[in-house]
């Protein structure tokens, strides 16, 4: 039992009731649409147990082991992450020693040269993040993958992890359960929010919208019959059509406006109402403003 204090109402939490099942022995904690929560897979097989994503912070990191331990029993458990962002990732300290922590190595890498950073910018999102973030250690993985697939025989289910390199981060890291067709995207794909562009030049300007958009065509190839997205709502391939839906409509605006003599801050404040009204259910449209910007520098 964690003896960490508790978290204030308006920090984002992980959720402690029972995951949901999605198919026998996989299960997601979802993020019952909570900014800074991300959904969480907790994937079984008969020799270990896979967890994907941790949340942000310690508290939500023992939430998350406590419901994969309940699930697990005396199996042991493995953690890998879809990205190193801190509301994904900043809650592995309370794995160590209990998980075999396991990214590629990008990831590994990325966390060490922007994990700080990263960590100092979450904390100024306000009181009830930075709570969540108080007392986080950024730790190191036990172990790292190279190369853009490495398989993990859990017994009996066997799940693939990809990646592809820079993309909405600088080593994304989808997770493909091929037998079930159940797919774990991370940020590369969200369910009704606009798609985060962690566009912030000249500090940090670690994007590839052109890859990250053939990931998603990768991605539909396989057929998932279930996705779940980083963020928003569990469903089937419909999520990653939208959002490169979403992506080739930006694209084509800021080209059919700079064509037209658009720029600067014009180009956002013609272009923004007109994305924002085409998509009038999605969350997060303060990630249009950045996503116009993006292309308009390519």
């Amino acid at each position: 039992m964690s003896d960490r204090s508790p978290m204030p109402p308006d920090a984002p939490a992980v959720s402690a009731a029972p995951p949901r099942t999605l198919v026998p022995g996989v299960h997601v904690i979802e993020d019952r649409r909570i900014p800074l929560v991300p959904n969480i897979g907790i994937v079984e097989g008969r020799d270990a147990v896979l967890v994907v994503d941790c949340g942000m912070g310690p508290v939500n990191g023992d939430t998350v082991l406590a419901s994969a331990r309940k699930i697990a029993g005396d199996r042991p458990l493995i953690l890998t992450l879809t990205h190193f962002h801190p509301e994904h990732g900043f809650g592995a300290q309370a794995f160590k020693g209990h998980a075999h922590i396991f990214y590629n190595a990008g990831q590994r890498d990325e966390l060490v040269s922007r994990g700080p950073g990263y960590l100092d910018m979450f904390r100024s999102f306000g009181p009830g993040v930075s709570a969540a973030l108080d007392g986080v250690e950024i730790v190191m993985p036990d172990a790292v993958y190279d190369g853009p697939l490495h398989r993990i025989d859990l017994g009996g289910r066997v799940v693939e992890l990809r990646t592809w390199g820079l993309a909405h981060t600088a080593a994304d890291q989808i997770v493909w359960l091929p037998a079930d067709r159940i797919l774990f995207t991370g940020d590369l794909a969200e369910e009704r929010i606009f798609p985060i562009f962690p566009w912030f030049p000249p500090d940090d300007a670690v994007l590839d919208a052109a890859r990250w958009r053939s990931i998603l065509t990768d991605l539909q190839v396989l057929d998932p019959a279930i996705v779940v997205p980083g963020h928003g709502s569990v469903g089937g391939a419909e999520i990653l059509r939208a959002v490169a839906g979403y992506m080739d409509e930006v694209a084509q605006l800021v080209r059919d406006a700079t064509s037209a003599g658009v720029a600067g801050t014009d180009l956002v404040a013609r272009l923004a109402p007109v994305i924002r009204a085409a998509h009038p259910d999605w969350e997060a449209p303060e990630w249009i403003d950045f996503a116009i910007r993006y292309y308009a520098g390519q």
